[in-house]
């Protein structure tokens, strides 16, 4: 078996050519075949699809619970004030610097080596599945949603994301909504009392000032925010529809559907729902992998930023190396030692968890 160390040393050379190599949401494929390299390398059977790499640990028991690790490859067009190459991948003062580094090939790598470190035990009481994912930046179609039909039932799951390697036991849903704000066209120089702009008025002051009632002990209130209105063509005409987008944060003590019909039963105005599927995620903190986090020093927090998670249905975990706050920044940046410390922290919580 390989050590930690080799392992760290083969998963920071990886990072390198993964940010070497461009990899927007939906055009992954030439990171997928590195991934697929790493896999022949370490001898290890994987599967495909798109652009997602899926690989199961060496004693799979279909009787036993399975364990999901999960990070993505896929990465957001690079920020406007890069002042290095965004592909090219330079180690500097401790740090490594190219885009993706931090989100989320940091958290890829680690999770990779540490799967590879697991890969041949025997006696786990957990399987174990590692999930390379793709369109996670853009919740795309065929991303790691796709991927779950193909899977045996998922008991709980560690996500990779940049957390400094801190346990985000929950995780807001999105919900996007379209709302149409009904009125009756005219001449502006005519009085009209079914102004769409004016009847969109009180409808965004309800979005503004509307509480739900459940508060998440660690998410806190959902939170609902008019982002975009458009309404009218000419400055002569009342327009007969004033149109909005409403960005809302559900917590872990709602389901998307269950906001959808709040807003629905107390909003007058035509509501579209853009999808349904990013719910919110949570882990209670009793959980065995929460509780091996702790007992090394970590702590808990609720993170308001979306990830896969939105699509698991099973308990689930957010954790990785690396800083949230990087994350779409120009001179993306890792630090190397973020990394040692992820890929031993990873082995060691599961170690614990599969002890406990």
């Amino acid at each position: 078996m390989k050590t930690i160390t080799t392992l760290t040393q083969e998963a920071i050379a990886l990072l390198k050519a993964l940010i070497a190599t461009p990899s927007f949401s939906s055009e992954e494929a030439q990171t997928a075949l590195l991934i697929e390299q790493w896999f022949q390398q370490n001898n290890i059977p994987f599967e495909r699809e798109n652009n997602n790499i899926w690989a199961y640990n060496q004693r799979f028991d279909a009787a036993k619970p399975t364990l999901l690790l999960n990070s993505h490859h896929d990465t957001v067009k690079p920020n406007q004030g890069y002042t290095n190459d965004p592909f090219e991948p330079i180690e500097k003062d401790g740090k490594l610097f190219g885009l993706g580094s931090n989100d989320a090939g940091g958290c890829l790598v680690a999770l990779l080596a540490t799967f590879v470190h697991f890969y041949a035990q025997e006696n786990l009481p957990y399987n174990l599945v590692m999930v390379a994912s793709a369109e996670e930046e853009s919740s795309g179609k065929n991303g790691l949603n796709s991927v779950l039909k193909h899977l045996p039932e998922i008991d709980c799951a560690i996500v990779g994301e940049p957390t400094l390697m801190q346990l985000a036991i929950a995780e807001k849903g999105l919900l996007v909504l379209d709302v149409v704000v009904k009125g009756t066209a005219s001449h502006a120089a005519h009085h009209n009392p079914d102004n769409p702009i004016y009847n969109a008025m009180p409808i965004i002051s309800w979005f503004n000032s509307y509480q739900f009632e459940k508060i998440s002990e660690v998410l806190g209130p959902v939170k609902m925010t008019v982002t975009q209105i458009n309404a009218g063509k000419q400055h002569n005409v009342v327009p007969a529809e004033c149109h909005l987008v409403v960005d809302i944060r559900v917590n872990d003590c709602y389901s998307n559907a269950e906001i959808l019909d709040t807003v629905r039963q107390l909003v007058k105005a035509e509501i579209t729902p853009r999808s349904m599927h990013l719910n919110a995620s949570s882990i209670p903190l009793s959980h065995g992998l929460v509780q091996a986090g702790i007992a090394l020093g970590r702590t808990t927090y609720g993170s308001p930023t979306l990830s896969d998670q939105s699509v698991l249905s099973c308990q689930s975990l957010k954790l990785g190396p690396g800083e949230t706050l990087r994350s779409h920044s120009a001179d993306e940046f890792i630090y190397i030692n973020e990394i040692e410390e992820g890929i031993e922290l990873y082995i060691k919580i599961l170690t614990d968890f599969f002890r406990s």
